[in-house]
């Protein structure tokens, strides 16, 4: 059938594949480097307990199988080895349904990741890189064009992902549709980037440029994807320059890079397809099985995007196949930081020595500069932005990390950029305080070398101290 491959986009299918296993690559390894004291036996939020409490369905995955930290880094390390493969191009070096088992092996790997990762793994772009993966197992290798139903659905993906993004900031804070949001976002963002500074210091109208540009993006150019070329093309480019933009102004994990490889999938690169033979029966039926079984899901996202009590990031199934997205419905006008400290004293006192753990992507040190980590995701840094907001948001893991670094943990202190306790010689309380951070000015930036400049709300935990001595191995 001529019409259920599209040869033209030949190219653009390889391009999108490799791309997509990348981030596959970076997520596994995210994985395999932070687990241990996320969610670890001995982790934060551990997953044997959460395992005791949650039901196969409702979040399937080959952890309710078996669970030590060994099994879970054999199989993050194992997702990274995958993912390479798939870089250096396994799916077109096999049958094609030897290259769909390659896609939906990550595809699988990932999700029972995600299904037991908890609060850490609450982010949209989790059940993004999903939602895409799977589609991805459909898309075919070089022993066929690309499926137009596959793609047309790739299509779907990028127009909700943007769209809905465009309606829950123009339905939510009134300052989306003022323009203004963009006079704060770049200092109050979760975990700004190393040109953020100079982001938040570009002239207002700039900024109302910014926010009018977004819209524009988000709300007007989804809907060209869905005419001829090349003015889906141009609507894809211009939604990968937007996600640039962002990406040289804050840290967004691999978010704003999902949606370029998205983006990518509708832009007609130039090449000539080689000669194939027409796809088997078999791989068609499942393809359009596939295809309408996604668009029936689909109720439920465009049910929620149209919804005046519209929701962010939500899966609607345990296998995360649809779901709907958003970000920044509402933007913080002030940026609150929690500062966590120790002392070795015997007793805690205001004029203790007090010394201050430095987290890796977090502001901390007003002095110093935000580093480039995305679409590395530092997940304890994002959480603790959320725990700044709200300490509601770090009731069920702040109090873990406290006792981790009480305890002088290893792969807690990992998660850190540098603890002020030498190895062996934990402190004896840990306490931690609210502070306020705003950017410098130019002529504070001049005269202190300062980035940021904080002062003190309240305190955020009293001094706390194990009940018990722990003694461990290093």
């Amino acid at each position: 059938m001529d019409w259920f491959v599209a040869p033209e986009y030949w190219l653009s299918r390889l391009v999108f594949q490799r791309a997509l296993a990348v981030v596959y690559l970076v997520a596994f390894a995210t994985a395999a480097l932070q687990f241990r004291a996320l969610l670890g036996e001995r982790g934060m939020l551990p997953v044997p307990r959460f395992l005791a409490r949650v039901r196969f369905r409702e979040a399937p995955g080959v952890f309710h199988l078996h669970y030590s930290d060994r099994f879970f880094a054999v199989w993050a390390w194992a997702g990274c080895a995958v993912s390479a493969a798939l870089v250096a191009g396994l799916d077109s070096a096999v049958p094609l349904w030897a290259g769909m088992l390659c896609w939906l092996v990550p595809w699988a790997m990932y999700l029972s990741i995600v299904n037991v990762g908890q609060t850490w793994y609450s982010f949209g772009w989790e059940s993004l890189l999903l939602e895409v993966g799977f589609l991805a197992v459909f898309l075919g290798n070089d022993e066929v064009a690309p499926p137009v139903v596959v793609l047309f659905l790739l299509r779907w993906i990028l127009f909700r992902v943007e769209f809905g993004a465009g309606l829950i900031k123009i339905r939510g804070d009134a300052c989306w549709r003022r323009l203004t949001c963009l006079d704060y976002h770049h200092e109050t963002q979760p975990m700004p980037g190393p040109l953020s500074w100079f982001f938040h210091h570009l002239p207002r109208p700039v900024h109302r440029a910014e926010a009018a540009a977004n819209h524009l993006t988000q709300l007007v150019v989804p809907v060209l994807l869905f005419t001829p070329q090349p003015v889906a093309t141009a609507a894809a480019s211009l939604m990968i320059l937007t996600q640039l933009w962002l990406v040289l102004s804050g840290n967004f994990s691999w978010l704003n890079w999902i949606t370029i490889v998205l983006a990518l999938s509708a832009v007609r690169l130039p090449g000539a397809a080689p000669r194939v033979p027409g796809p088997p029966l078999w791989y068609e039926v499942l393809v359009l099985a596939v295809g309408a079984g996604l668009v029936c899901l689909s109720y439920h996202p465009v049910r929620n995007m149209i919804s005046r009590g519209q929701v962010m990031n939500r899966s609607f199934d345990p296998l995360h196949l649809v779901n709907t997205y958003g970000a920044f419905g509402s933007v913080s006008r002030v940026r609150y930081e929690v500062v966590v400290e120790g002392t070795a004293d015997d007793v805690p006192r205001a004029d203790s020595d007090w010394r201050e753990y430095e987290f890796k992507g977090k502001p901390g040190d007003p002095r110093r500069w935000p580093r480039q980590f995305a679409p590395y995701h530092l997940r304890l840094d994002w959480l603790m932005w959320f725990a700044a907001i709200s300490p509601a948001y770090a009731g069920p893991w702040f109090g873990g990390l406290v006792e981790r670094l009480l305890e002088d943990d290893r792969d807690t202190l990992r998660l850190l950029r540098r603890s002020p306790f030498p190895p062996g010689a934990p402190p004896r309380f840990v306490r931690a305080g609210l502070y306020q951070y705003r950017y410098t000015t130019w002529r504070e930036l001049r005269e202190t070398g300062a980035c940021w400049h904080r002062t003190y709300v309240r305190e955020f935990l009293p001094p706390t101290r194990l009940a018990a001595p722990v003694t461990r191995e290093r």
